[in-house]
């Protein structure tokens, strides 16, 4: 063997290196093409209507029962977290019967859990920099939770909601830990019933990449994701915190939500939709606010809003969030009235600077799988045009 043939050829270890340092920037760029905006507008039918109307129908009536009961409560002042345990009716929209009440049983304890334990930390007197890690951590463990528990859509992000709830006060006395959690426990177990009571309305079963996962991926999976996810919620929170906003707990759900997509081009899809629905879902918001509604004006709103967005969401997330924003504006007005005109510009902001540091952590951490799958599809769409 001469010297010359002793040399290590061209494409020896530096090589794959700078290819995947290379890959992450190309694939920041194919998610920057004008192809993945258009992609971004695309409306896909539900898999089943029927379903998705039921599920919107079965929420609706679930908010509306338990904010109405509350408010006629001597604990009237916790309205707010009864409609989150309501949201446990959204989970398991496709699946058997038998397997959806196992889906909203733990999704109804998991939000549970989501309001006890941070109202929980706070009562020992957490800063808010403390709560705002508690946030980013449940972020993780909530991405865990819909994993291992195979709950499906609407996936990790309604859990951070009701942890983002509890940063809006703190909890001062060990009677307002209880009463916090009473009241969500309640929307939570009205939801069961109600799922329960109509759920034979459904399709059943509908056989779709919507419903949830027959098996659990592998925990080391699960740990990885839910350590990016932490990450990422933790940074956008913190950036919101620190710029001064009032609400961080909204930066990191959209970096939550955002970084749900299962490959890169669904994660900038969600970001760009996430964004566009949000600005307009906020204009909403502002103008039902600045006419001073009576509590019933914002009960039939948050009623309304809850019904469409399950039907509309399916087809494009930015319809979804055209309707979810104002809801969850609302929703947060309800739980401590605010006359604060800021607050529609400060859930822009959040949701702008969540969803791009969504964007951001999953390139950052995304595998060279992910990479090589987005490049291959984006060369496919390239050559059909």
């Amino acid at each position: 063997m001469t010297q010359t043939d002793q040399t290590p050829p061209p494409s020896s270890k530096p090589r794959p290196r700078r290819r995947h340092r290379a890959s992450r920037s190309r694939s920041a760029r194919d998610l920057l093409r004008p192809t993945q905006f258009q992609e971004s507008l695309l409306l896909a039918p539900p898999p089943s209507i029927q379903n998705t109307a039921i599920a919107g129908l079965q929420a609706a009536i679930t908010v509306l029962i338990a904010l109405t009961t509350i408010h006629f409560s001597p604990w009237a002042h916790m309205v707010g977290f009864p409609a989150l345990g309501a949201l446990a009716a959204l989970f398991g929209r496709f699946a058997s019967m038998r397997r959806r009440r196992s889906i909203v049983s733990i999704s109804a304890a998991l939000f549970v859990a989501a309001v006890f334990v941070p109202s929980l930390i706070s009562y020992a007197g957490a800063s808010l920099s403390v709560m705002i890690a508690v946030l980013a951590v449940a972020a993780g463990l909530a991405t865990m939770a819909v994993s291992h528990w195979r709950l499906g859509g609407p996936g990790a992000t309604l859990f951070v909601f009701a942890v983002g709830a509890v940063l809006g006060g703190p909890a001062e006395t060990w009677l307002t830990v209880v009463e916090r959690t009473l009241a969500t426990a309640w929307g939570a177990g009205l939801a069961i019933v109600v799922c329960i009571a109509t759920d034979r309305l459904r399709a059943q079963p509908v056989s779709t990449a919507a419903a949830p996962a027959p098996h659990s991926p592998p925990f080391r999976s699960q740990l990885i994701a839910a350590g990016r996810i932490t990450a990422a919620a933790a940074a956008a929170a913190y950036i919101a915190h620190a710029v001064g906003w009032h609400y961080p707990a909204w930066a990191a759900i959209g970096a939550t939500a955002v970084m749900q997509g299962s490959h890169l081009h669904i994660t900038m899809n969600r970001a760009l939709q996430r964004m566009a629905g949000t600005v307009l879902g906020a204009c909403i918001a502002w103008a039902v606010l600045a006419q001073s509604p009576s509590f019933w004006w914002v009960l039939v709103a948050i009623v309304l809003f809850q019904f469409i967005t399950e039907i509309i969401i399916s087809y494009n997330y930015a319809l979804g969030q055209a309707t979810i924003t104002p809801m969850a504006l609302l929703m947060t007005h309800l739980a401590a009235p605010v006359a604060d005109s800021n607050m529609p510009v400060e859930r822009v902001l959040d949701t702008i600077v969540g969803a791009a540091i969504g964007i951001v952590f999953a390139v950052a951490f995304s595998t060279a799988d992910d990479r090589v799958y987005l490049n291959r599809r984006r060369n496919k769409l390239e050559a059909r045009r």
